[in-house]
């Protein structure tokens, strides 16, 4: 069989041709909505891998690469990390605007020369939607503000990033704060950016629960990297509250925050969660599902201090009320006293009054007594018993008595005068 071979090209012949048609036949540019499988900066490049996935089988569709240029890359990046506050990074839905491109030597790809980050807002969005909807679904979304600081919280157990300059400024401001209150603080290192911020978090978080466990009583096993239900959540004061801090570093790259798993475990941990993770926009889904939300760590620090603040201030005002039922207390017993002693007075005075009315009336009766009258001569006749003062009363045959000092004298009346 002998072939006839009209003409021959060389590769890079064949690629302008290529070149040329892609040239002639995409001339525009084009906006095209895509997830990044890929993205890594080099020399001041990024270089991207596109790809699509079918809706229902979540199963790649279709593939391409991009790039976007230093000159290009140093005005969009920046714009992209303000707006949506994290960087570009794999597993984002991004818009891109793109021209065709392709090189004799590298092959095609998509040239990228804008990014609009509303669009990677707008998903983001509803991504959180629907993590908050799976949540309250599950019952676990307001869990943890069903729990309540303890008064005397100074056990902190810690997840930051060791060495962090967030986490020193937490320390020091618990170390200096104006009213001398002492912190025990246990640090439980984890990654605070980047795509490890979940597994890293979660796995400081069991660590805590561990070292807490040793202190439960009565918890059932809690399931595939999930806390006890709220009904069997109570632990002892092993530590009193968790703090997870993330600060000193880009305030960019805020999405590990933004996980369901994460959520869950922070959502059911039995004690109650302090979030400072340093970032003034929108709450993230961590913020919302723990029990108290702090824009930075020397607020959570502020927060712990005051706490103490106004558990002192309750004490010294229980103690000055104690003070002044005591001044009640002592105001009363003195007034009992004043009444003790004007009682006894009185009672005195009373007593020797009655005692001198008593001898009074002692030397009246002594002055009626029938025996002083007969000691000075009289007698008295008695009838039955009965004083006779008139002879009239008498009759012939009564039988009388006359006593006398010495004696008694009976006689028999002979008649009637």
């Amino acid at each position: 069989m002998i072939i006839m071979i009209t003409k021959r090209y060389s590769l890079i012949e064949l690629n302008r041709l290529v070149r040329d048609a892609i040239e002639c036949g995409l001339p525009d540019e084009y906006w095209v909505e895509a997830e990044l499988s890929e993205c890594r900066e080099r020399s001041g490049h990024c270089y991207m891998e596109l790809i699509e996935k079918d809706e229902q089988t979540n199963t790649p569709v279709a593939r391409a690469s991009a790039k976007c240029w230093r000159q290009t890359w140093q005005m969009v990046s920046p714009y992209f990390e303000r707006t949506t506050g994290q960087p570009l990074r794999a597993g984002l839905k991004v818009l891109l605007r793109v021209y065709a491109q392709f090189h004799e030597a590298y092959g095609f790809s998509w040239i990228v020369t804008d990014i609009d980050p509303t669009y990677t807002l707008g998903d983001m969005a509803r991504k959180r939607q629907e993590i908050i909807r799976q949540l309250k679904a599950e019952g676990v979304f307001d869990l943890q503000r069903e729990l309540r600081i303890p008064l005397f919280a100074k056990r902190i157990a810690v997840i930051s990033a060791a060495g962090a300059a967030g986490y020193g400024d937490f320390c020091r401001q618990l170390e200096e704060n104006d009213y001398g209150f002492r912190f025990e603080v246990t640090l439980f290192p984890a990654i605070m950016q980047g795509e490890q911020v979940e597994q890293s978090v979660i796995a400081a978080l069991n660590q805590i629960y561990e070292q807490q466990s040793n202190h439960i009583s009565h918890l059932s096993a809690r399931p595939s990297g999930r806390f006890a239900p709220s009904g069997q959540r109570s632990l002892s004061s092993h530590f009193d509250v968790v703090c997870i801090l993330r600060g000193g570093g880009a305030t960019a790259d805020l999405s590990g925050f933004d996980t369901l798993a994460l959520a869950e475990n922070v959502a059911q941990f039995p004690l109650p969660i302090i979030t400072g993770i340093g970032h003034d926009r929108d709450e993230c889904i961590l913020d919302m599902v723990s029990n108290t939300r702090v824009k930075t760590p020397t607020a959570a620090a502020a927060l712990l201090i005051d706490n103490l603040k106004q558990v002192l201030e309750r004490i010294n005002m229980a103690q000055q009320r104690l003070n002044r039922i005591g001044h009640l207390f002592s105001d009363a017993r003195h007034r009992l006293e004043l009444l003790e002693n004007r009682f006894s007075v009185a009672w005195e005075r009373q007593l020797t009054e009655q005692k001198h009315r008593i001898n009074r009336l002692e030397l009246m009766l002594q002055g009626f007594d029938p025996q002083l009258l007969l000691s000075r001569g009289y007698s008295i006749t008695l009838l039955n018993g009965k004083a006779i003062r008139d002879p009239r009363q008498l009759k012939a045959g009564d039988e009388i008595e006359t006593r006398v000092e010495k004696g008694t004298i009976r006689s028999v009346v002979k008649s009637e005068k």
